[in-house]
């Protein structure tokens, strides 16, 4: 449970971390500040980014820039990336953790839900890598993306199926870039959580009596859900320069869940109805 590389092993490196404000992006985004670099982080909520920036470099005494941003806008990002350059000098990694999902049968999805998946999920990670990578091949400069997916986008899970589908998008994207833009010096990697738990996602994905009923402790071998410091190790790993030649991987790190039964939701078929009316009721704010 503590931090794996050694300390400066990110000195010099600006690295941005979407969804870095809260849950997994800030454990992962404070870790990356304790190991040297510059960090920026952004989402939509800049009253939370500010507290999240002023709490990371307290503690580890590097100086952390927030930026509020709609990854689904493309001129956002492109204001980022030159906010973090005015800043930084220069931008060197994209981490892509931002996203968004419905736990939901999904005949009970509007198409207005599935986009709003898809849309943060898929269109604000291929926006965020365009964007980057675009400016890095101008500048005949090396980077890197590291994209969190998950399990089911190479398995599928009912249930979930924007966030699937988006997902394997991401997957796709990652393995095809890793050929493509190779011969520009820049690596696309992935990470596949299983479940680490953070209250706020959790609490609304598993709301009231689900989080007992469908712990998912339960269903992974080792018997336990992920610490935040070890996908923090693993993201700055694959972030730093001793995974110089790792390069269009996906890595699982779910005690093996996935092996286990693949879709990860897919026992939500044993909720009733009238469960899925009230969680429904819940997910619209009702």
């Amino acid at each position: 449970m503590q931090g794996m590389l050694k300390e400066g092993s990110l000195n010099d490196k600006t690295i941005i971390v979407t969804g870095g404000g809260t849950g997994l992006g800030k454990g992962m985004g404070g870790y990356l500040s304790e190991l040297g670099c510059n960090l920026v982080i952004a989402s939509r909520r800049m009253e939370i980014l500010e507290a999240t920036a002023a709490e990371i470099s307290s503690k580890s005494g590097n100086e952390v820039l927030p930026i509020s941003c709609d990854i689904r806008k493309y001129d956002e990002i492109e204001s980022v990336i030159r906010s973090a350059e005015e800043k930084f000098g220069k931008v060197d990694a994209v981490l892509n953790n931002a996203a968004g999902n419905f736990i939901s049968p999904t005949e009970r999805l509007s198409h207005r839900a599935f986009d709003v998946v898809v849309d943060i999920v898929l269109k604000g990670t291929y926006n965020f890598i365009l964007a980057a990578g675009k400016n890095w091949i101008d500048k005949k400069q090396a980077g890197t993306f590291l994209n969190i997916v998950t399990t089911y986008a190479f398995t599928g899970s009912g249930y979930v199926v924007p966030s699937a589908a988006a997902k394997a998008g991401i997957l796709a994207m990652t393995r095809s870039l890793a050929v493509e833009w190779a011969k520009y010096k820049i690596r696309s990697n992935a990470i596949a959580p299983g479940p680490f738990p953070t209250e706020g996602a959790w609490s609304r994905l598993l709301p009231g009596d689900l989080a007992e009923k469908f712990d998912p402790a339960k269903r992974i071998p080792l018997g336990r859900v992920g610490e935040h410091q070890e996908l923090a190790n693993l993201a700055a790993y694959l972030l730093s320069d001793y995974s110089a030649y790792i390069n269009g991987e996906v890595v699982t790190i779910d005690g093996g869940e996935w092996l286990r039964g693949a879709g990860e939701f897919n026992d939500f078929e044993q909720i009733p109805d009238n469960l899925w009316d009230a969680y429904e009721q819940m997910r619209k704010g009702k």
